[in-house]
């Protein structure tokens, strides 16, 4: 393995939350969202949106790559996936209440590990690290849509932009 596909690992995992024996994609979602409030929240809302992106679009690339490498669909230690669809989860939201914070990782781990449509259809619905980030993406998108609900009605003390 060459030092490029050593880095490609490293992102992938998110360092060392996907080498967990405990479920590394709970690590990698814990991990992600302790360091959203002084990485990714302090972004304005189209920085945030932008790094998004570039976090999906490097994220595939890698993970599949890490597929090859590890010769495995999905590996269980890529958990760049999870750093995404947790940033996702928190877009509209003006910083990171522990409440927020608490609120998103539980939310999003549900959604993650349940696996309802269309989070498991989604699975197949491109190929390689897309499809392995794209479920994710999905999840991301549920979660918020239930804080953003959670918010409206006054269950979550959460600011949305």
């Amino acid at each position: 393995m060459n030092a490029l596909d050593k880095v490609i690992l490293c992102f992938c995992r998110l360092g060392v939350a996907g080498l967990s024996k405990w479920a590394p994609g709970t690590c990698g979602t814990f991990l992600a969202l302790l360091a959203a409030p002084w990485i990714y929240q302090p972004m304005s809302w189209k920085w945030r949106l932008f790094v998004l992106v570039l976090i999906f679009i490097a994220g595939s690339f890698a993970a599949g790559r890490a597929e090859t490498l590890l010769e495995k669909k999905d590996p269980g230690e890529v958990v760049v996936d999870e750093l995404a669809g947790a940033w996702i989860a928190i877009l509209p939201f003006a910083g990171g209440s522990v409440s927020l914070l608490c609120a998103a990782f539980v939310v999003f781990r549900i959604f993650d590990i349940a696996k309802p449509w269309p989070i498991h259809a989604s699975e197949d619905w491109l190929p390689g690290g897309w499809g392995v980030m794209l479920d994710d993406i999905i999840g991301g998108l549920m979660t918020m849509i239930v804080l953003l609900l959670a918010a409206a009605v006054g269950l979550l003390d959460a600011a949305v932009l």
